[in-house]
């Protein structure tokens, strides 16, 4: 049943959340303008030389001033959780003398539309649930000397509101802990897999609800670690390696994964000589996925054979940066 809200606007308590809005696309980023997941929400912050109270209390209003944008955006989000709503930033103003920031607006995450041609796109899979409704909840800041003004205020929403358990799982309040992550990380060391780890978490947390991430937020994690090993150069050392390698001997291929962030997936490689003996003696073909690399946990798969002296032999080797269908299903296609 819908009930009238301290601020007049109907609200109703359900206690599902969209899988939609539920995707996570980093752990640490939900925009350019985000501050750090993890954060307490209920954290004061500078406003008019104040502190914001805990008890949730003070809401935004126009004139309202903040010392930085970190403080207003940090506001707004404890704001928004507190109503049970997640927020994004819509629209950044750069000035035009000095190209420094001088306008923000943070929008409700149901806010826009999706466009025409996405929706009459030829799909595989089901039309996607429409997440983005038009909703014109929003606050905006400008910048005014050396303070962050609130120029633009809309309180109104046209949905219904989550409940408050629920709100933890929207994109813009999750976030993985200090505490989570030195767990995660022990229990990757060992190989447990995404799903067994969100497990674990729910049962430290008391309940799914109380754990602050989904699986997509781990999977995430560990990336973004993963991909901090390779910063150092080692991926790149691996790629001119097999440049060097296929100059030397044009028998030799290999095949690299690329992901959006230009860092290294898996890969596949092989020489003439592997690629010759395949062509004699291909009739039976195994891979191991048992090994492992002992710094980058991606999996070791050696292709073998025997030849018509009963020796194992060698028809080339990949590295696995997860053990996936989607990983699988690339190797096996090459």
């Amino acid at each position: 049943m819908a009930e009238k809200s301290d601020l007049g606007v109907a609200k109703k308590q359900i206690s599902w959340v969209n899988s939609d809005e539920l995707e996570a696309e980093s752990v640490y980023i939900l925009d350019d303008m985000n501050v750090e997941d993890g954060m307490n929400v209920n954290d004061g912050v500078n406003v008019n030389g104040g502190v914001c109270s805990s008890n949730g209390s003070l809401e935004p209003y126009i004139g309202m001033e903040f010392e930085d944008v970190e403080d207003t955006q940090t506001f707004y989000k404890a704001y928004a959780r507190r109503k049970c709503f997640a927020i994004r930033t819509n629209h950044t103003r750069l000035s035009k003398d000095d190209k420094t920031l001088c306008a923000v607006d943070y929008v409700c995450i149901r806010a826009g539309f999706r466009s025409v041609s996405r929706k009459e796109k030829d799909r595989t899979h089901p039309q996607p649930v429409e997440t983005k409704i038009r909703c014109k909840a929003i606050m905006g800041i400008k910048k005014n000397d050396e303070k962050w003004i609130v120029n633009k205020f809309v309180i109104e929403h046209n949905h219904i509101l989550l409940a408050p358990r629920s709100t933890r799982l929207l994109r813009g309040h999750r976030g993985v802990t200090k505490v989570q992550k030195k767990l995660i990380m022990t229990l990757n060391e060992f190989d447990v897999p995404t799903r067994k780890i969100i497990s674990v978490l729910s049962k430290e947390s008391g309940g799914d609800f109380n754990v602050g991430c989904i699986g997509k937020d781990v999977e995430n994690y560990l990336g973004s670690k993963r991909r901090k090993i390779f910063e150092e150069g080692d991926a790149q050392r691996l790629y001119s390696y097999f440049i060097d390698w296929q100059l030397k001997e044009p028998g030799f291929v290999y095949s690299m994964q690329v992901d959006k962030d230009v860092c290294m997936g898996s890969c596949f490689w092989a020489d003439a000589r592997s690629r010759a003996a395949y062509q004699y003696f291909r009739d039976v073909v195994t891979f191991d996925v048992t090994y492992l690399t002992n710094i980058y946990k991606m999996s070791f798969v050696p292709f073998s054979g025997i030849n018509h002296h009963h020796q194992t032999i060698m028809f080339g080797c990949a590295l696995l940066v997860n053990e996936t269908v989607e990983s699988y299903t690339w190797l096996l296609r090459i």
